[in-house]
């Protein structure tokens, strides 16, 4: 039940600051809350895997995603506004930050997570909870939630196309989520918002982009197919 109370208190942290964004500045960063409480038999499995205590104290002071929050941002720049606002706030503390944004796991997946404790008020004491927050654009967690169910269905052990295949879409969402934001600095930039980051010299023709994109897509087609004639 704690962990559920620590789900709920970031919950509505969060849910404060998406409803101040959408009705008092002129944006909004955050697309999509949701959370996710790992199940027992989740908490089980992951124990034996990484041979964790079976115990209450071994799991609190070993597992740091039983209480997990999602965080889904139109933009990469999105997810950092929304990091730096969290890590401001007072009751909050940030444990540990692991950013796949700037460094990818191996397999493409990127997403950018802060392992945060907030406390807990119950009738009788005060106790601090540790809660997983993810932060990820829409095409990040397209790919996860792909990829989570490939791992699901396989247990873990993916035919070697299938993770081929994986790492080079990864390749095409992050393309994705780089034209994405310039096409959306530039737009701001006409209404009258900042500047884009980069000049008109640096920024790729929207055709220059569309192939860019297509040409990703391909190899990624080409190389599944491959490697299932191979196998």
């Amino acid at each position: 039940m704690t962990y559920k109370f620590g789900i709920d208190e970031v919950m509505t942290k969060i849910t404060v600051l998406r409803d101040e964004f959408r009705h008092i500045h002129d944006d909004n960063p955050i697309e999509h809350l949701g959370s996710r409480l790992k199940s027992i038999d989740s908490i089980l499995a992951k124990a034996r895997r990484k041979g964790i205590p079976l115990t209450p104290e071994g799991v609190r002071e070993n597992m740091f995603d039983v209480a997990g929050v999602r965080v889904t941002c139109s933009f990469v720049s999105d997810i950092y506004r929304v990091r730096d606002v969290l890590v401001g706030q007072r009751d909050l503390t940030v444990l540990e930050e692991r950013d796949y944004i700037a460094h990818p796991k191996g397999n493409g997946y990127k997403s950018l997570h802060l392992i945060v404790q907030v406390p807990v008020f119950l009738s009788d004491r005060v106790e601090d909870v540790v809660v997983e927050i993810q932060l990820r654009t829409i095409a990040m967690d397209f790919w996860a939630s792909l990829e989570h169910k490939i791992y699901y269905k396989y247990q873990r052990d993916v035919p070697g196309h299938l993770t081929d295949a994986l790492r080079l879409a990864a390749d095409v969402a992050a393309t994705l989520d780089t034209t994405m934001e310039r096409i959306h600095d530039e737009v701001r930039g006409l209404d009258g918002g900042p500047e884009p980051a980069e000049t008109a010299e640096t920024v790729a023709t929207p055709r220059e982009t569309l192939e860019a994109i297509m040409r990703t897509a391909q190899v990624t087609d080409e190389a599944f197919h491959d490697r299932r004639r191979e196998g």
